[in-house]
């Protein structure tokens, strides 16, 4: 029973702690971090595909088929 009670224990310090202690963003917030995320990514998509069309053109310079 000790397992038990101690187990609800914790779900409600994890209930406070989500519920009151922790500062959620705001929509707009949310919506720029998202926008951030989402554009890097696209720069970082770009980029290892220029680089894989690089590293292909120079394999094949060197490896011609």
């Amino acid at each position: 029973m000790k397992i038990i009670k101690t187990f609800i224990n914790y779900c409600k310090a994890c209930y406070d702690e989500l519920a009151h202690k922790v500062t959620w963003p705001t929509r707009k917030e949310l919506t720029q971090s998202a926008v951030v995320v989402l554009s890097a990514s696209l720069i970082i998509a770009v980029v290892v595909w220029l680089m894989d069309v690089v590293f292909k053109a120079v394999m094949s310079s060197i490896y011609p088929s």
